[in-house]
């Protein structure tokens, strides 16, 4: 059913707001150890799920590099990052989010910027800005994901890279409760999905809480062939599993992908 009248980057920066007060896994900053550690060298971050990217995806020296982290605050990869020598911007629509990048920037001294807004307008950034943007599992809370990637595309130097995650939209076939609940896999959607044309305000609110975030299902062709349509060259693929509910036994969850802007 369609419902108008929602307005997705309000509602989700006062629901990520939100999850932060809450305590969110996505917003739980990093220790002091691990900034520790990301300066001598020893460091991760994750792009989908809970494993580490491929180091190799990354610039092997990344002193001085100028990072953006795309819909990626919450005190996680953006303070590594900058530990391990980059020059990070982290931008988000969140500002409970931005700031537990910048609790960990004052806590351990580290040279972080913070920018505040929706991931599909990037204007805060003239073009060629980035060496690399780190997309985390973020643009299922934006209706179009087209314009992201040609924004990404913008900013980024020539010959610098685009590190995205993204669900699987099969993902978004399945009852929520069900799934939750009782680890069963029942379609009861079909795709493309969103909170929003699927369910009533009042729907939303009984299944998910009235505060939840909302979601958008993307599909690959808008996803993969996006960041082609917008000139980039996808040079890697991963997958993997959800890590937390009963689908990851049948199917990937997260996709990620590396992408090069020619140069």
């Amino acid at each position: 059913m369609q419902n108008t009248g929602v307005d997705p980057v309000a509602h989700n920066r006062a629901a990520w707001d939100k999850y932060v007060q809450e305590g969110n896994e996505w917003s739980t900053p990093v220790s002091a150890e691990e900034v520790e550690r990301a300066r001598a060298g020893d460091w991760s971050i994750v792009l989908v799920g809970h494993e580490p990217v491929d180091r190799s995806w990354l610039p092997a020296d990344l002193t001085g590099k100028d990072v953006l982290c795309l819909a990626s605050g919450g005190g996680q990869q953006g303070p590594i990052l900058a530990a391990a020598g980059a020059r990070v911007t982290t931008f988000d629509n969140s500002p409970g989010q931005l700031g537990q990048d910048r609790l960990v920037a004052e806590r351990d001294g580290l040279e972080l910027r913070t920018v505040l807004g929706d991931m599909s307008d990037l204007s805060a950034f003239g073009d060629a800005t980035f060496d690399v943007v780190f997309h985390p599992v973020s643009n299922l809370f934006v209706p179009d994901v087209t314009v992201v990637w040609r924004e990404c595309f913008r900013v980024l130097r020539p010959g610098g890279t685009l590190l995205s995650g993204f669900v699987n939209p099969d993902a978004y076939l399945f009852d929520h409760e069900a799934l939750d609940e009782r680890g069963e896999l029942i379609v009861v959607h079909k795709l493309p999905y969103s909170d929003v044309t699927w369910y009533s305000a009042e729907e939303r609110a009984a299944k998910f809480g009235a505060d939840a975030a909302l979601e958008y299902s993307h599909s690959l062709t808008d996803q993969i062939g996006g960041q082609l349509a917008a000139g980039f060259a996808v040079t890697g693929f991963a997958e993997a599993p959800h890590h937390s509910n009963a689908s990851a036994a049948h199917f990937s969850n997260y996709f990620a992908t590396l992408a090069v802007k020619p140069g």
